[in-house]
């Protein structure tokens, strides 16, 4: 039997700008993501993982800093396991590529589809992009004319496994092809990067995108699934292999990001809705490596606008950034008598507005329905 256990992550995108981070927001976020390559070793180390495979966009682009660039070639240097790297979309082998400037002891570079021998039984195939986009399936490009093997074999890849949209696009990866291929022998683990989110695709278990291991963008708790929902992972692969199509294969998600991006939408309708949006503020326990967007909507009294002025404006410098989405804030101060009589109404719906004026002094959902009728009638 041969086995072998590796760390597979993708998506560090070093050098990353986020343009809502200010100053030294924007420092902690690059300091954060280059300690994430430090604790990809603690991973490997804690879990006995023989290597690590970066399965695409190790760089946010190919023309970084020399700062950048630097800093993030040593901490690749400081892995404790050798480490494969896969050029990626963001950066492609092409002529200027900072991987054509690489040359580390145990830092090595997948830059074609040529199968790379790891440990003895254990191999790795990967299938580059040489380009920003690929112009067919780089991954049925790359298994054409293997043969299946008593190796344990693993594949490292960096693009899509199923249509974002109805329209076919040539670099899609065929999956039902690469698992068949997968049942045979050929290979044994698909290692996909691309998706910052980490989930399994296909039906056999053993294709995987590892996710970003530090999060890149929201996720939004107004859309269900919406956004980056499982960012901040590493994947922790065992493979285990006795004959040549018998592969068994375990996937643990190891948590090593330290930031948290969420957009938040809230409705509001008074002080104790404003004061559980601000509570929820409250409850993120690092507030400096958080990045909040919110939307709003609602009608609010003087009292209650107040109180949320006041609280935004307590959180705004504590958060790495607290910033309202516009598109989705629809907030409006509660109206007053002149305010109701600048709509002009009349007949019926003049008639039910004064019942409702009359009632909301007492009566909550009357107060709720003037706001409410209020609302529909200035944005008709």
């Amino acid at each position: 039997m041969t086995a072998t256990t590796f760390i597979h992550t993708s998506d560090l995108q070093l050098g990353m700008t986020r343009w809502f981070l200010a100053g030294e927001a924007q420092a902690r976020f690059d300091a954060a993501r280059l300690a994430t390559l430090r604790r990809l070793g603690e991973v490997a180390l804690e879990h006995g993982a023989e290597f690590i495979v970066i399965a695409g966009d190790v760089f946010d682009s190919n023309s970084l800093s020399a700062q950048t660039t630097g800093r993030a070639l040593e901490e690749l240097r400081r892995l404790p396991v050798p480490v494969y790297l896969l050029p990626g979309n963001h950066d492609p082998l092409v002529a200027d590529s900072v991987f054509r400037r690489l040359d580390l002891p145990g830092v090595h570079v997948l830059a074609d589809s040529q199968v790379v021998a790891v440990t003895e039984g254990v191999e790795l195939l990967g299938a580059p992009l040489l380009a920003r986009k690929a112009t067919t399936d780089l991954v049925r490009q790359a298994l054409d004319g293997l043969e299946p093997t008593e190796n344990i074999r693993i594949m490292v890849a960096h693009g899509q496994a199923e249509a974002r949209s109805n329209e076919h696009t040539p670099d899609l990866i065929d999956l039902a092809h690469a698992e068949s291929r997968l049942a045979e022998g050929t290979i044994d683990y698909l290692a996909l990067g691309d998706t910052h989110s980490a989930q399994p695709v296909g039906a056999s278990g053993r294709v995987w995108f590892s996710g970003a291991p530090e999060t890149t963008d929201f996720r939004d708790h107004a859309t269900a699934g919406g956004g980056e929902t499982n960012s901040g992972k590493a994947l922790v692969v065992q493979v285990e292999k006795t004959t040549t199509s018998d592969a068994a294969v375990q996937v643990a998600e190891v948590t090593t990001g330290q930031w948290t991006f969420e957009a938040l939408d809230r409705e509001l309708g008074g002080e104790e809705d404003v004061a559980e949006f601000l509570d929820a503020l409250d409850a993120y326990p690092d507030k400096e490596r958080t990045v909040i967007k919110y939307g709003l909507r609602g009608t609010l009294d003087m009292s209650a606008t107040r109180l949320l002025e006041e609280g935004i404006a307590q959180h705004e410098p504590v958060f790495a950034s607290l910033r309202e989405r516009a598109r989705l804030t629809d907030l409006h101060l509660e109206p007053g008598p002149e305010e109701l009589d600048s709509l002009g109404l009349t007949g019926f719906a003049a008639t039910a507005l004064g019942e409702l004026v009359e009632s909301a002094g007492t009566d909550p959902t009357a107060r709720d329905a003037v706001n409410l009728f209020f609302r529909l009638a200035k944005e008709n």
